[in-house]
C-alpha cells in the first residue's frame, strides 16, 4: 500500500529544531535572504529536540577571573585528550559570541546577579563557575525565543516529516538530497538540496535508562553509516549520573536532574543513607559525569541500592527554600512522582544522556560528503571521552551558527545534483519492509535491547560483555527484519514509525559496541573493567566506525584508529600561566 513519492525543491534543507538546525536557519536566512531554507523536524518546531530538554546552562568564558583558555582547558581535560582540539577552540570562543547573541537579538533572559551581570553557576568538571542559565529550564527559555525569531523570518517549515535516508548524486559522488517520511499521510517525500545541515541530534535511547524522548533514536547516525560516513568516538556514550528513578512503569524514570544540584553542593547517598564519592575521587560529589556514573554504578553492583535500585541525592542540608528557590522545575517534577527534593531524599540512577561521538566534521561543519554539513550531537570530536555538562547547548548553539552562515555562502557555487533514483527505490523497500511481514511483537525486541546495551555495553564494560552484546543485536536486528506490524492506515502509523526507530538503534548500537570493543584502554565515558588504564596521553588515538557497504547500516563494520592532533596543547601542557 505504498503511497507516491512528493518531491520538494529548496535551497538549504535542515534536518532538526534543536539549537544546532534553529540557528543554522536563522543564520543562512540572515546571510543570504533570497535562499529558501527549509526546517524539517521529526515532530513540532519548538516542541520537540533535545536541547528543549536542556536544564543546566550554556558554559561561556564571562566573568572576571576566567578565560577562553581556561574553558578549553578544562574541556580538553574533561575530554581526556581525546577532543579534536581545533573543533574545541572554535566552541569556547564561539561560546562567548553566541550567548551575547542569544541576549541582545533572540531575546532570551538568562538569570543574573544583583550588579546586572549574567550569573553563572557551578557545573562539575570545571575549575570555574562559568554556567549561563534560566533557573533550571534553560533550554525551554533558548528554543522558546528560537522558535519565535525562525516563524518571523519566513523559513519553510516541514513539520512532522522524518528524514530516512541521506541520497547522494546520480554519480556518487555528492549529495542531492534527502528522502523523508511524512508522518502525517504516511507518503514519501524527496526533498532536493543543494546543501544540508545534518542536526537531528543523538538521543541514546537505546539503552534501559536514558533522557531524550523516546522519538529519539539516533536518526541522523544511521542515515550516515548508511551513506558510509566516517563517525569517530562512538564508544563515547554518555550517562548523565542523576537520572530520576521513580519504577520501571513510568517515563519519568531516566528523566534528568540537573548537575547544578551537585554544582550546589547536593549529596549522593547509597541505599545505607552514606556519602560514598570521596571513596572515589576527591572532588566527591563535583567530579565528572563519567567517574560519578561509575561510582554509583559500583554502588549499585554491591548491593547498596535504595528501594528501586538507584542511589539517593539529597539537598536538605541546603535549606529547603533554598532549594526551592534555585531549582523550582526539578522541585516539582520529583513532586510529581511522589519525591520531596527540596526536604527529603529522591532516588537516582545513571541514565544514558549523550552521544559524544559522530559524524566527523570541520570547523566551519562541512563533512566529507560535498553538500552536507553537520552540527550538535550527530557530530563527533569536539567533547571527545566526556562532554562537560554546559557544553553541549554551546556546541549546538555555536556550531549551527557557524553551518549556517558556511552552507550559505557554499551553494554560491552549487547547483541542485540529480538524485541517485535507484537508492531513492531501495530506500522505500526497505522502509516498507515490515508491511510484507507477519505481525510481530517490537517491544518484546526493545525490552531486549535496553537490557543488552544496559548489561553489557553501558559504563561498565568487558571484552566478553560487548562480544556478547555483538552477537545479541545481530539477532536483534534478525529479530526485527522478521517482525511485521499492521499495513493499514499511514497516517500517523506510530508503530510504523517505533519500526523504523529500532531498525536505526540496533545499527548505531552495533556501531557503539565495536567501537568499544576496538578501544582497549579507559578514558572518560568508555571504561574497560578488563583494560582499566588511560594508556599513554600522547599517543591517544581515536576510533572510527564506517559500514563497509553503505547499503545497510549495522553490517560489515570497520573499525580503525586515528592519532589525535594536538595542535594547541600537548598532553602534560597548559595554555595557562603557571
Amino acid at each position: 500500500m505504498s503511497l507516491p513519492l512528493r518531491r520538494i525543491q529548496t535551497d538549504i534543507l535542515i534536518l532538526g529544531a534543536g539549537g544546532a538546525g534553529l540557528f543554522a536557519a536563522l543564520h543562512a536566512k540572515r546571510a543570504a535572504p533570497a535562499l529558501r531554507v527549509t526546517i524539517a523536524v521529526k515532530g513540532l518546531l519548538g516542541k520537540c529536540g533535545c536541547t528543549r530538554m536542556v536544564q543546566g546552562g550554556y558554559n561561556v568564558a564571562l566573568a572576571e577571573g576566567d578565560s577562553i583558555e581556561r574553558h578549553f582547558m578544562d574541556t580538553i581535560e574533561g575530554g581526556k585528550w581525546l577532543p579534536n582540539q581545533e573543533l574545541a577552540w572554535t566552541l569556547v570562543n564561539g561560546a562567548v559570541e553566541r550567548v551575547h547573541e542569544l541576549e541582545n537579538e533572540i531575546g532570551c533572559f538568562f538569570d543574573r546577579n544583583p550588579d546586572g551581570t549574567l550569573h553563572q553557576k557551578a557545573f562539575a568538571g570545571q575549575t570555574f563557575d562559568r554556567t549561563v542559565h534560566k533557573g533550571d529550564l534553560t533550554g525551554i527559555e533558548i528554543i522558546g525565543r528560537l522558535a519565535e525569531q525562525v516563524w518571523a523570518a519566513g523559513i519553510d517549515r516541514l513539520e512532522e516529516h522524518r528524514a530516512i535516508a541521506l541520497i547522494r548524486s546520480s554519480d556518487g559522488t555528492s549529495l542531492a538530497g534527502v528522502l523523508m517520511i511524512d508522518v502525517r499521510s504516511g507518503a514519501y517525500v524527496f526533498v532536493q538540496a543543494r546543501a544540508v545541515l545534518l542536526a537531528t541530534g543523538g538521543g541514546p535511547t537505546m539503552y534501559k535508562y536514558h533522557t531524550p524522548s523516546g522519538d529519539k533514536s539516533c536518526d541522523g547516525l544511521a542515515m550516515a553509516l548508511q551513506s558510509g560516513l566516517p563517525l569517530r568516538d562512538l564508544e563515547m556514550v554518555q550517562f548523565h549520573p542523576t537520572g530520576l528513578l521513580a519504577g520501571q512503569h513510568t517515563r519519568m524514570t531516566g528523566t534528568v536532574l540537573e548537575e547544578g544540584l551537585r554544582g550546589a553542593g547536593g549529596y549522593l547517598l547509597n541505599g545505607a543513607g552514606e556519602r560514598f564519592m570521596a571513596r572515589y575521587d576527591a572532588r566527591a560529589e563535583r567530579a565528572t559525569r563519567d567517574i560519578v556514573s561509575r561510582s554509583i554504578y559500583r554502588e549499585m553492583l554491591a548491593g547498596q541500592v535504595s528501594p528501586n535500585g538507584g542511589v539517593y541525592i539529597s539537598m536538605a542540608h541546603l535549606g529547603p527554600e533554598n532549594v526551592r528557590r534555585q531549582f523550582k522545575g526539578m522541585v516539582e517534577r520529583c513532586a510529581d512522582c511522589g519525591f520531596d527534593l527540596a526536604g527529603g531524599r529522591v532516588e537516582v540512577v545513571p541514565t544514558a544522556h549523550y552521544m559524544m561521538g559522530g559524524v566527523m566534521f570541520e570547523t566551519d561543519g562541512a563533512t566529507e560528503l560535498p553538500g552536507l554539513f553537520a552540527a550538535g550531537e550527530d557530530t563527533g570530536g569536539v567533547h571527545g571521552a566526556n562532554r562537560l555538562g554546559g557544553n553541549g547547548v554551546a556546541n549546538s548553539t555555536v556550531f549551527g551558527g557557524i553551518a549556517g552562515d558556511a552552507m550559505a555562502a557554499w551553494i554560491g557555487h552549487s547547483d541542485w545534483r540529480a538524485p541517485d533514483e535507484d537508492a531513492i527505490v531501495r530506500t522505500i523497500a526497505r522502509s516498507e519492509h515490515p508491511f510484507r511481514q507477519p505481525a510481530g511483537q517490537l517491544q518484546a525486541i526493545r525490552d531486549a535491547l535496553y537490557e543488552t546495551m544496559w548489561q553489557d555495553a553501558g559504563i561498565i564494560r568487558t571484552a566478553a560483555g560487548l562480544t556478547r552484546a555483538g552477537d545479541t543485536l545481530a539477532e536483534l536486528a534478525a529479530r526485527l527484519d522478521r517482525c511485521g506490524i499492521d499495513d493499514g492506515a499511514r497516517t500517523f502509523h506510530l508503530t510504523w514509525h517505533d519500526w523504523l526507530n529500532l531498525d536505526n538503534l540496533i545499527a548505531v548500537s552495533r556501531a557503539i559496541v565495536a567501537a568499544a570493543l576496538a578501544r582497549k584502554d579507559s578514558r572518560g565515558a568508555h571504561f574497560r573493567d578488563d583494560h582499566p588504564e588511560a594508556g599513554d596521553l600522547a599517543t591517544s588515538t581515536y576510533t572510527v566506525v564506517r559500514a563497509r557497504e553503505a547499503a545497510r547500516a549495522g553490517d560489515d563494520l570497520s573499525v580503525s584508529h586515528e592519532p589525535v592532533k594536538f595542535t594547541r596543547v600537548q598532553p602534560g601542557q597548559s595554555l595557562l600561566a603557571a
